[in-house]
Formats: C-alpha cells, sequence, structure tokens
C-alpha cells in the first residue's frame, strides 16, 4: 500500500478567493503531484511570485481523509478517486485572507472525480523564502524532465511511424509489381485460349467442303457436264430412219 507507481502530474487548478475577495487579481497558478517516498504523496501549487503552497500527506494520513469523506473500497481505489479528483477539469485552488508577507495567508485544493460524486479538500502550508524559492525550482526542473519525457516518446514514436511507412509503401510497390504481373499472365492465358479456340473451329470444318467450293472444283464440275450433254450415242442405239424399207430376214436370203 504506498504510491511506487505514481506517474508526476500537472495541471493549472481554477483559481479564486473566498468569501468576499473576488476583486483581488490572480496570477495563473500550476501544481505538481508527485511521490516524495513511497509512503508519501507530496503537492506543490505556485504563482511563481508570492503565493508557493505544499502538501505533504501520508497513507495513515489519507486513510483519515478517506474515512472524513466517507468514501468505501479498497485502498487502491481510494487512491485512484484522489488522482482523478486532482486531474480534474474542476479542480479548484481556493485562497483565503492575506499574508504580511504578500499572498493569501491560507489555501486549500478541492475537487472531486464528477459532479455529484464526494468532495476532496487538501490544506495547504504557504511557503516562503528559500523553502519557495526551492519548490518552484523543483516544480519548474520536473516540468522540463516531463517535456523531454514527452518530446523523446515524440520522436520515437515519429520513428516508428517513419519506419512503418516505409514498410508498408515498399510492401505497396511489391502488391502492384505483383498484380501487373498477374494481369499480364491473365491476359496471356487469354490470348492463347482465344488462339486455341480459333484454330479449333478450322480443323473441325469438313475438308470436302472446301474443295467443293474452291473455283478448280467448280470448273471441273462444269466441264464434266458438258462432255456428258454432248456424248454422241452409239450407233445400235441410234433410232432407225423413217421410211426406210424393212425386210424379214428370210426374204432378204430368197431374194
Amino acid at each position: 500500500m504506498g504510491f511506487e507507481d505514481l506517474e508526476p502530474i500537472f495541471g493549472e487548478p481554477k483559481v479564486e478567493w473566498d468569501q468576499g475577495q473576488d476583486s483581488v487579481k490572480l496570477r495563473p497558478f500550476l501544481f505538481h503531484v508527485s511521490a516524495s517516498d513511497p509512503s508519501h504523496l507530496r503537492i506543490h501549487v505556485t504563482d511563481f511570485h508570492s503565493n508557493t503552497w505544499e502538501a505533504v500527506k501520508s497513507v495513515v494520513q489519507l486513510e483519515d481523509m478517506r474515512d472524513n469523506i466517507g468514501i468505501g473500497g479498497s485502498w487502491s481505489e481510494f487512491v485512484d478517486y484522489v488522482i482523478a479528483s486532482i486531474k480534474s477539469e474542476d479542480l479548484k485552488l481556493v485562497m483565503e485572507g492575506h499574508s504580511s508577507s504578500g499572498g493569501a495567508a491560507y489555501a486549500k485544493l478541492v475537487g472531486q472525480k464528477l459532479k455529484g460524486m464526494p468532495l476532496i479538500s487538501i490544506p495547504l502550508t504557504k511557503l516562503l523564502d528559500a523553502a519557495a524559492s526551492e519548490a518552484m525550482a523543483n516544480l519548474s526542473l520536473e516540468l522540463f524532465k516531463a517535456f523531454k519525457n514527452m518530446q523523446h516518446s515524440l520522436v520515437e514514436e515519429q520513428e516508428q511511424t517513419f519506419q512503418l511507412t516505409k514498410v508498408i509503401s515498399a510492401e505497396k510497390e511489391r502488391n502492384e509489381t505483383i498484380q501487373s504481373q498477374l494481369d499480364y499472365y491473365s491476359k496471356r492465358q487469354k490470348f492463347q485460349k482465344k488462339n486455341a479456340t480459333d484454330k479449333a473451329d478450322v480443323s473441325s470444318t469438313p475438308m470436302s467442303n472446301g474443295l467443293q467450293n474452291s473455283p478448280d472444283k467448280l470448273k471441273a464440275q462444269e466441264a464434266s457436264s458438258t462432255k456428258v450433254v454432248n456424248r454422241v450415242v452409239p450407233a445400235y442405239r441410234r433410232a432407225k430412219v423413217r421410211g426406210a424399207f424393212l425386210q424379214d430376214a428370210e426374204d432378204a436370203k430368197d431374194s
């Protein structure tokens, strides 16, 4: 039970004065939440001018806060609720009174995970002089580290994206080459299939039909027909001349 895995949290709370002090001009504030050690939660809030605040809460103190708020469930669920409330866009820094050293005399962070859920209220202690300067310096340094880590992550992500883009581009080019080859082979197969079909149609036509329809064959047929028409009939099959005298064979002998 602790804060070993807590990532640093940065944010800008909404700032307001407590009752009757709305006319006082306020500077923007930044806060930083971190684990000073596995059993303590540290919060710094500052405007980098005359208001710098701190809160350090131990596990025991947070357990007491949990009982006062009346939030049930496990410890980890309570810690998650506190962190979610701090990260909420409605987190407020409420200040009150005026300090002789400048700025407000009192301040607290007030937030809730969602509207209608329990409020958490974390009182803050005002830091002065060297303590305030150190808190502002630490917050600035931690903010810069977070920025550098984010920048490094962004560069790595961009490099990964670039490499992935190269792989995708190479794969796309390869696919286009394969598709081009497939299209070529497909057209070639269709052409070969068409040629084979044309040859099959020619070979299936009877040769006699071609010969019968050829010019030479037609001339031969015409010549043959002419010969048949003009052929001389043999003498023994000719018709006898009308008016000729016919004798019987025996009469011919007697004469």
